[in-house]
């Protein structure tokens, strides 16, 4: 068994002003946002999920980005509302959240 049923990496990089990047999309604050739910509903830690902050992950021309592994599904987000679907649907349910996911080819 993985330590972490989940473990979610954010990417926070910000970029020069001008270029698109996760950071300028408000990046560090839903991981903080994510990290507090999982929190509150007692799903954080060994056994349960893991949230982080990752360097860049190349992503950024595709919306903020975040990935889950172990499954390696990668996600991109707009509200809280779509964070919330990654969580209860995710990284609760075992479900991924087509409408959010991000092509596993480079784009």
């Amino acid at each position: 068994m993985a330590y972490y049923k989940h473990h979610v990496f954010f990417c926070t990089n910000q970029r020069d002003a001008g270029i698109q990047c996760c950071g300028s999309a408000g990046a560090a604050w839903v991981r903080d946002y994510l990290k507090r739910r999982t929190k509150e509903l007692g799903i954080s830690g060994p056994g349960g999920v893991r949230i982080n902050t990752a360097g860049c992950l190349g992503r950024c021309a595709e919306g903020p980005a975040l990935v889950v592994y172990p499954e390696g599904v990668w996600y991109t987000y707009v509200d809280r509302e779509d964070v919330e679907e990654i969580l209860h649907e995710h990284l609760v349910e075992g479900r991924v959240v087509e409408r959010l996911r991000l092509g596993d080819e480079p784009s």
